[in-house]
């Protein structure tokens, strides 16, 4: 995990790992684990985003030069997340279908 480090995460970053628990029932301490944020960091995202309605999260206000390539890192390592969650449940699934 990164504690103790301060990094600001993309709106699309703190939105897809909301998205990861609440959509696809994924668990908050699993999610945070996999994307290398502090548990309460996640849990606060999404509070926010309920308040909100749904709305997008704000992202950390700070513009860089490589702001796309660090918001597609963090779309790869979210995908990267979901397809080991497919591979491990695709078993289970086969059996049932048996």
């Amino acid at each position: 995990m990164t504690e103790g480090t301060s990094t600001h995460k993309s709106r699309e970053f703190k939105l897809g790992a909301v998205k990861l628990v609440l959509e696809e029932g994924k668990a908050v301490k699993k999610v945070a684990e996999d994307l290398g944020v502090l548990e309460p960091t996640l849990r606060g995202w999404i509070t926010r985003y309920k308040r909100q309605g749904g709305k997008p999260l704000p992202g950390s206000g700070r513009h860089k030069p490589d702001d796309e390539l660090s918001r597609l890192r963090d779309e790869i390592r979210i995908l990267k997340l979901e397809r080991e969650i497919l591979k491990k449940t695709l078993p289970l699934f086969m059996e049932r279908m048996k």
